[in-house]
């Protein structure tokens, strides 16, 4: 957003310098990017006076001229027609530095003649597009600088040129009497008060306009305009031109240079319609898709189905709120203009002019917000200065649609300042900040200004009032003490495991993985996702189509990876969430660990060995067993298909309450994954793990035992298809308040016990808690188990 200074000073009267300007913008959150001071680069121009000129001896075109200044006369050669004895010129020196060319001026030779300086044009200085010749000044006297000569004559060729960010939650700033509404609230000025128009029509608008149902919801709420016939459609005055120079846009006639004029001035795009080239009414609706229209930019676009336009009985005529089309432009021929001012849905903007990837100051005003409650004495304006400039006969207004009701109100508590800001504002203070604001005051509530869309709250009322006092007032303070005592846990139960699952599996040897959470189709199917609900609208990639059901499959492309970088011992996990729905809802977090090749390096006290499917089980158990899962879980199988049939188990509470599973991974996987295998992992659901019944930070009480354990050891010949759990669980059933503990110690197969069979052999150990144990009890004892064993597996004791 660009201004000048004279240009602010419409709007404010101040007599704050630049400097005092461009340090409370900043301070309110209008951060200045840039200030461009004309009095900066032109302040080594000088004036002098063409004594006398004559013919360059070998050239036609050049002028030989003597030229009186505060250096004394210097010979000067110029090729301008308008160069001749007595005219009062601007002078660069040698050592000048000439802006618009871009050099620096020295003594040189032109033709064989020296010359010792430069008479200057007004595009040579950048003061305007002029250089037919040399600026020839009414007065001046010799030796004075031009800039001053500039400011005491011609001011607005000297004006400051203020370019500062605005934000997209502030589009009441993208006008000049934004700014200054701003700066008076500060203190540095009054808002001068605005203008108010009412344009009595001449004759009935020979052109209506209306609103299709389709365009009404999100499109359009108003339209309006008014014929203004017999205007002169010349070029602006030069007041308008040199202003619209100096924010960087080129004037082009006058009714176009209004329309921007208004465009920064007051945040209020318009357009101008050549009404000798619109067909009938006008009619804002919706594209039916495949329209197209040349626009004013020259270029030709076609529309998609849904896109708001302004069309008459021949068509397209323009595109509503971002660009109008070149068929119906005006020139200097038009007579007749349509004058349009509307309110455009900021998000329907938005995407038409992304669709379409057109920049316009109509689309980025429109798309940040305009004040909808001047829309229409934004038209009156505007028709009233076409009269002035243009001349014309304005018709009635006609309108489609309806201006909406913005209005709204919050409370307004003093001490929220201090609670939200820390700062200590009276009351008085803050209710004259709001009211210099535009808000008005009713008892303890503000009306918030219709542009400022901003406002949506009362912290935001907060925010105006911290802003405007100014932030750099707020002092640092000391916290308040903390009470003593230990402060109440802020970690869910769900974040305690999380930590507790990543701490153990580092202290297992794991490396720490984090994927996206985006992979390929093709690797989400092979893990029982890929359905399009979880397929994304607008991915990054083809590689990152949906969202991932599983963390294996990013910890396998990790391994894979690092395969092909030589790396062939892995130990990879992950924790984070994985997806089984599109929906806010429908994810669970997950723990997944990846081993691939050996324990292993070898060493002189071992040899290294494969890592198994027992490894993978037993750094699972040990997972679970951090996050305080309980110890007494069955293993089954019936896994997902990509875990190994035969090599795999899910570690469970019962046949419905799965925590995990463990196992091989599925060689038809590490081969579409490009894994060079055996590998083996577990999948963890930290979340199925019951809740410790107890809520207690306690430890609970440790429990010792003073008899002396007993421990056999039994080995059950049983059929091969049996499975050791099955053995495990009868044996503990035997006893299950003396029996601790049974486990696996081998397993033979083969040899004597013959097709078909195979032995296994476990520790049962007995722990008492009222006597010693005699002979004869655990005699019992190993008879129920022998018993028990039999029963559930078929199994016999090996002789």
């Amino acid at each position: 957003m660009k201004f000048t200074l004279s240009w602010l000073k419409d709007h404010l009267d101040t007599t704050a310098s630049v400097d005092e300007i461009t340090d409370a913008l900043t301070d309110l959150g209008l951060e200045v990017e840039g200030v461009t001071n004309p009095a900066a680069r032109l302040s080594e121009f000088t004036i002098g006076k063409v004594t006398h000129a004559e013919q360059h001896p070998d050239a036609d075109r050049l002028r030989v001229c003597r030229v009186e200044t505060d250096a004394g006369e210097l010979q000067i050669i110029c090729g301008a027609p308008n160069a001749r004895a007595g005219i009062t010129v601007v002078i660069a020196k040698p050592g000048v530095y000439v802006p618009g060319i871009d050099t620096t001026i020295g003594v040189g030779k032109i033709r064989g003649v020296e010359s010792y300086g430069m008479m200057c044009s007004e595009r040579e200085m950048e003061l305007s597009d002029e250089h037919d010749g040399i600026i020839e000044l009414p007065s001046g006297e010799v030796g004075e600088r031009f800039i001053d000569w500039l400011a005491a004559n011609d001011p607005a060729k000297v004006d400051p040129v203020i370019e500062i960010a605005i934000t997209p939650n502030r589009p009441d700033a993208l006008g000049v009497r934004g700014v200054a509404r701003d700066l008076a609230a500060r203190g540095l000025g009054a808002l001068k008060p605005a203008p108010e128009v009412h344009i009595d029509g001449q004759f009935p608008c020979p052109i209506g306009v209306s609103i299709s149902e389709d365009a009404r919801a999100g499109g359009c709420e108003v339209f309006a305009g008014r014929l203004i016939r017999g205007v002169t459609n010349g070029p602006s005055p030069e007041w308008l031109q040199t202003r619209l120079r100096a924010i960087g846009l080129r004037p082009i006639s006058a009714l176009v240079d209004i329309t921007n004029f208004f465009t920064y001035d007051r945040n209020r795009p318009l357009h101008v319609f050549d009404a000798a080239k619109v067909s009938g009414d006008l009619r804002i609706h919706r594209a039916a898709g495949g329209e197209t229209l040349t626009a004013l930019d020259d270029k030709e676009y076609t529309f998609s189905k849904g896109q708001v336009v302004i069309s008459d009985d021949a068509g397209v005529e323009s595109i509503a709120g971002v660009m109008g089309g070149a068929a119906t432009g005006c020139t200097e021929e038009t007579t007749d203009v349509f004058l349009e001012s509307a309110f455009w849905d900021h998000v329907q903007i938005a995407h038409t002019g992304r669709a379409l990837k057109i920049n316009s100051d109509a689309r980025y005003r429109f798309e940040r917000g305009v004040d909808p409650a001047f829309t229409l004495p934004g038209l009156e304006l505007a028709t009233q200065m076409i009269l002035d400039l243009c001349g014309g006969e304005p018709s009635n207004r006609v309108i489609a649609g309806a201006v909406p009701d913005v209005a709204r109100s919050y409370p307004l508590d003093p001490e929220r300042v201090r609670s939200l800001v820390g700062m200590d504002i009276a009351e008085a203070d803050q209710r004259q900040t709001l009211t210099a604001l535009g808000f008005r005051m009713e008892g303890d509530r503000a009306q918030v200004p219709s542009w400022r869309p901003d406002v949506q709250g009362e912290a935001d009322l907060v925010e105006e009032v911290a802003r405007i006092a100014s932030l750099t007032k707020l002092v640092g303070r000391p916290m308040a003490r903390a009470q003593a005592g230990v402060p109440k846990p802020v970690l869910s139960v769900a974040q305690r495991r999380e930590q507790a699952a990543r701490r153990t599996a580092a202290a297992l040897g794991y490396n720490e993985c984090v994927t996206y959470s985006f992979i390929d189709h093709a690797a989400a199917t092979l893990f029982g996702g890929g359905e399009d609900a979880t397929m994304l609208a607008n991915p990054i990639s083809s590689e990152m189509s949906h969202m991932r059901p599983d963390l294996l499959p990013g910890l396998l492309q990790a391994a894979a990876r690092n395969q092909a970088r030589g790396a062939a011992d892995l130990a990879l996990f992950e924790a984070g969430h994985v997806f089984h729905g599109g929906e806010p809802g429908e994810q669970h977090m997950q723990v997944a660990g990846l081993l691939i090749g050996r324990t292993g390096p070898k060493d002189v006290h071992a040899e290294a060995r494969a890592v198994d499917v027992f490894d993978a089980k037993a750094d699972a158990e040990a997972i679970l067993a951090a996050i305080g899962a309980p110890a007494k879980a069955q293993i089954l199988r019936g896994g997902p298909d990509w875990w190994h049939p035969g090599r795999h188990g899910r570690i469970c509470l019962g046949p419905k309450k799965v925590l995990g599973v463990f196992g091989e991974l599925h060689p038809r996987v590490l081969r579409a994954l490009d894994v060079k295998g055996p590998a083996v992992g577990f999948t963890l659901w930290p979340g199925e793990a019951p809740l410790p019944r107890n809520a207690t930070a306690n430890r609970g009480a440790l429990e010792t035992r003073d008899l002396q354990a007993v421990e056999r050891d039994f080995a059950f010949v049983v059929d091969a298809e049996v499975e050791a759990l099955t053995l495990v669980n009868a044996a503990k059933g035997a006893d299950k308040a003396l029996i601790e503990e049974v486990r696996v110690f081998d397993e033979f197969i083969g040899g004597s016990l013959g097709e078909g069979k195979k032995s296994l052999a476990v520790t049962v150990r007995l722990q008492p808690t009222e006597k010693t144990l005699k002979d004869a009890e655990i005699e019992a004892v190993s008879a129920r188990i022998v018993e028990k064993v039999g029963k559930a597996t078929g199994g016999v004791l090996r002789g």
